[in-house]
């Protein structure tokens, strides 16, 4: 489970581990999570393609027929839309049809593995945005792929999330520590980071000078998504086949009105009055993480008085909370964006 702030390249690592699942045949079903949308109206059509690509495999076909007979019980009593799809068999009685997601889902994904298993084939599933799945979802998918580890069956689960998933899913299911492992993904130290904006460089036949890179790493503070901006601004600007301090700085002021139009602003937006109400007070405390009792006093409440609103911009995805008592914005840098933009921010 690759954790980390926004933009450190989560989604990047997870596309690639399905290229490299892919090259080595296996079935892959990749899923965004969205917010406020069930898991298993998610699951469905992916399952039912993998289910068709199993069902010419010869010696998979009757337990391909097993899992699609359990697909369509787990689609009718959870009501699920089948769309176009065609699930030409009937329910199994008794198997993934309780209508309880924590028995239900891993008795599909035991069917699903269980056919991967007969035709020697292995089904990687993977989901991005982990922390928009609802407590019962993420429940369910823990137990399941549980289950599957509890029976050597042939399905491996790769996720992405913001810093608090960690905590979702040890609440979720206490074993999930024991489940998982969570690589942290964050920025680059100071010699990957050179090496991400110099090497592009040179295989284009150019080059950077040293005091150019070392401005844009210390601007950037070795974030991705930063690096990657202020390395295309500054190669724009370059007159000649070398990038120069010159370039990289006046690189800078484009490269803050993309990342606050873009980036950040999308993220703003997300938000009510009184969560920007919210979040501008934690900027104007300097960098984070910030005491949550320091928020209330900076906006004349109680941090009880605040849970709720703390709440509902944590489910959003905009901070979370490193330790007790404390919150950090999810998104790098966001509040230099806030504080440089609090005249136009309502």
């Amino acid at each position: 489970m690759f954790l980390g702030l926004r933009g450190v390249g989560k989604t990047v690592l997870l596309n690639t581990v399905e290229n490299m699942a892919m090259d080595r045949g296996h079935l892959t079903s990749s899923i965004e999570a969205p917010e406020k949308k069930p898991l298993g109206e998610q699951l469905l059509p992916r399952i039912h393609q993998v289910l068709r690509k199993l069902s010419i495999i010869e010696n998979a076909k009757a337990k391909t027929h097993d899992a699609m007979r359990a697909l369509r019980s787990f689609a009718s009593v959870f009501k699920l839309e089948y769309g176009d799809m065609a699930i030409a068999v009937d329910p199994e009685v008794g198997v993934a049809d309780s209508g309880d997601l924590e028995n239900d889902l891993p008795e599909l994904f035991v069917r699903v593995g269980e056919a991967a298993k007969a035709a020697g084939k292995a089904w990687t599933l993977l989901i991005d945005e982990v922390q928009y799945l609802n407590e019962k979802d993420l429940a369910a998918l823990i137990v399941s792929l549980h289950k599957i580890t509890q029976k050597e069956l042939p399905v491996l689960f790769f996720g992405a999330g913001l810093p608090q998933v960690a905590a979702l899913s040890g609440d979720a299911k206490s074993y999930a520590e024991r489940l998982f492992h969570y690589p942290e993904v964050g920025a680059l130290s100071e010699k990957d980071a050179k090496a991400a904006i110099r090497q592009p460089i040179l295989d284009e036949g150019a080059k950077i000078d040293d005091d150019a890179l070392a401005e844009i790493v210390l601007k950037t503070n070795g974030y991705p998504y930063f690096l990657q901006e202020w390395g295309h601004q500054s190669w724009n600007l370059a007159s000649g086949d070398t990038i120069t301090l010159n370039d990289t700085q006046q690189a800078e002021k484009e490269t803050l009105v993309r990342l606050d139009q873009g980036f950040f602003k999308v993220r703003f937006d997300r938000l009510t009055p009184k969560e920007r109400e919210y979040v501008i007070a934690m900027a104007k405390l300097g960098n984070g993480p910030y005491r949550s009792s320091d928020i209330a006093d900076a906006l004349g409440e109680t941090p009880q008085s605040l849970g709720p609103r703390r709440a509902q911009i944590i489910s959003k995805g905009m901070v979370y909370s490193p330790s007790h008592g404390d919150v950090a914005f999810t998104v790098p840098m966001f509040n230099d964006y806030l504080l440089r933009n609090l005249a136009n921010l309502g």
